[in-house]
């Protein structure tokens, strides 16, 4: 992949990285001894004077990944030369593991890349677990997953949960631990790391309730914990609700990535990304 501008002053190279094409000072030393920086097609040093007019480009190549690309459909909310948004369905890995070294999100993405005849790699910015569904953002460069990574993502959940909370809107305050290995689930504990979730009915009836959630942090299992904590456990996710939450026609967890809310980290639009999929009483 190729980083481009034009430029509409003058000064050094190097400002021009670090400043406009916002790298970082590791990745414009590796590229420069890789040679891998141009101005105008020739390649050039950080203390070249560059002049309104001229087209500085960094060539990002990514390493080969020790998994293959493979031919299968996903499904595109959003794309563009740095960005690509996809619905991830339910039973699927976001990436291969040990035990499953095909069939997942980061497979599917790379057979679409060779297709589309895009030298990209596979940077998932935000994670799902497997049973969870929705929108998924990745990056097509390790460039611009670390602009995205600092920037702030504002994430919103459906989920369908057995009973509800008494209020309309409200905050879960409740920090959060990892069991004791070898268990990897999570617990709510007075020495877990901070987690706040918000929340709000959307709807409701007699036993179920449909429910949007913003983790304000980032914990892992964070929305299921905080849920079933506050007595009512999401659908489908036997892990944290038991045995009482199946049999309501959700076969995995009941727990849907809705949207994802950024600023673009390139061209600083602001995108508002929404999944096709959700959760319905």
């Amino acid at each position: 992949m190729e980083l481009k501008h034009i430029a509409i002053r003058d000064g050094r190279l190097s400002s021009f990285l670090r400043g406009e094409m916002k790298m970082s000072a590791g990745l414009v030393n590796r590229l420069k001894w890789q040679e891998k920086i141009f101005v105008n097609g020739k390649p050039e040093h950080n203390d070249y004077a560059v002049m309104p007019g001229d087209v500085i480009t960094a060539a990002l190549d990514e390493e080969e990944p020790d998994y293959p690309p493979q031919d299968g459909e996903i499904s595109i909310l959003y794309e563009d030369e740095w960005l690509l948004a996809v619905d991830k369905p339910a039973r699927m890995l976001i990436h291969p593991s040990r035990s499953r070294f095909d069939g997942t999100l980061a497979n599917y993405v790379l057979g679409y890349y060779v297709r589309t005849g895009q030298r990209s790699a596979f940077h998932p910015v935000t994670r799902l677990d497997r049973d969870t569904f929705g929108i998924v953002l990745l990056t097509k460069n390790a460039h611009i997953h670390a602009l995205v990574q600092g920037a702030e993502l504002k994430k919103t959940y459906h989920a369908l949960t057995l009973g509800g909370p008494k209020e309309e809107s409200g905050i879960i305050d409740a920090p959060i631990a990892r069991k004791e290995l070898p268990s990897l689930l999570r617990e709510i504990r007075p020495d877990g790391k901070p987690s706040i979730t918000e929340f709000r009915v959307l709807e409701q009836n007699e036993k179920l309730c449909k429910l949007e959630l913003h983790p304000i942090t980032g914990r892992t299992h964070q929305l299921r914990v905080h849920c079933a904590h506050m007595g009512f456990p999401i659908l489908g996710d036997p892990q944290y609700g038991g045995e009482k939450v199946m049999g309501y026609g959700w076969e995995h967890q009941a727990l849907c990535a809705k949207s994802l809310e950024f600023s673009h980290p390139i061209t600083g639009q602001h995108l508002m990304l929404e999944s096709r999929l959700d959760v319905d009483l």
